[in-house]
């Protein structure tokens, strides 16, 4: 099996820094992005990384991604490209429990207008992407359930499911257009993960969902892995659902 050489943004937070360790693990080089330089390094000390292995590069989603030197940043091409950076400033409630236009409009770029410039981007500079990988959410698919949160207009912020929805459909879109060029477009919605939550919050999800538990870090690779290490699979446009069947009720 060919071992891939990955760019993923995103690649030091919740699920980046997993995806980025079990890459890795799993012989694949890994270029992973963060908008500062200190949370790359500290990632790549973390893990005990070498150069051999994978490299942090500072990458801004507010910055005009037409100043993007891409040949400068690569010494190995990739072929892979998944879509991971998420900013938690955009999704910060105001007293009103609501989500400034603002903020609405730095999620959508952050989650499908830079993306989509930036996979065109690769292309055009010549990068060998075979498969194009978007990270999604159960919320992309259904709306959230209330009863998961003690406060939900306070707690769960409109934009994520909106941007993640358009995820999916930017997906399709690509897998049709990009299916010429041999590339495969695909979207993996995660339920939610272990790391960031207390113990009252788990049990409240574990009640709603049919596998009675939430996603721990060793459920995030997999459906990843079954796209790397499966490169002449004929899948593209695939919404591949890991959510303990969050989304089946």
């Amino acid at each position: 099996m060919a071992k891939r050489s990955v760019f993923i943004t995103g690649g030091t937070g919740n699920i980046g820094a997993r995806l980025v360790e079990d890459m890795v693990n799993d012989g694949h080089f890994v270029y992973f992005s963060s908008r500062s330089v200190d949370s790359g390094q500290w990632l790549i000390e973390q893990l005990g990384l070498s150069s051999n292995q994978a490299k942090a590069l500072r990458l801004n989603f507010d910055e005009p991604i037409e100043e993007l030197k891409l040949q400068e940043l690569f010494d190995r091409l990739p072929d892979v490209i998944i879509h991971n950076a998420r900013s938690l400033d955009n999704l910060r409630i105001n007293k009103k429990g609501h989500i400034t236009s603002e903020q609405f409009q730095k999620e959508f770029s952050n989650g499908v207008t830079f993306p989509y410039a930036l996979t065109n981007m690769l292309l055009d500079n010549g990068m060998p992407l075979k498969d194009v990988i978007f990270i999604s959410s159960m919320y992309g698919n259904v709306a959230p359930n209330p009863s998961l949160y003690e406060d939900f207009k306070m707690q769960s912020p409109v934009n994520y499911g909106v941007v993640k929805a358009a995820q999916i459909h930017l997906t399709k879109e690509l897998a049709v257009r990009m299916a010429p060029k041999g590339i495969r477009v695909n979207v993996v919605s995660y339920g939610g993960v272990e790391g960031r939550v207390d113990e009252t919050f788990k049990k409240r999800y574990a009640n709603l969902t049919p596998l009675g538990r939430m996603l721990s870090h060793a459920d995030l690779y997999p459906p990843i892995q079954y796209l790397l290490n499966n490169p002449d699979l004929n899948v593209t446009g695939e919404n591949l659902k890991v959510d303990g069947g969050w989304t089946i009720w």
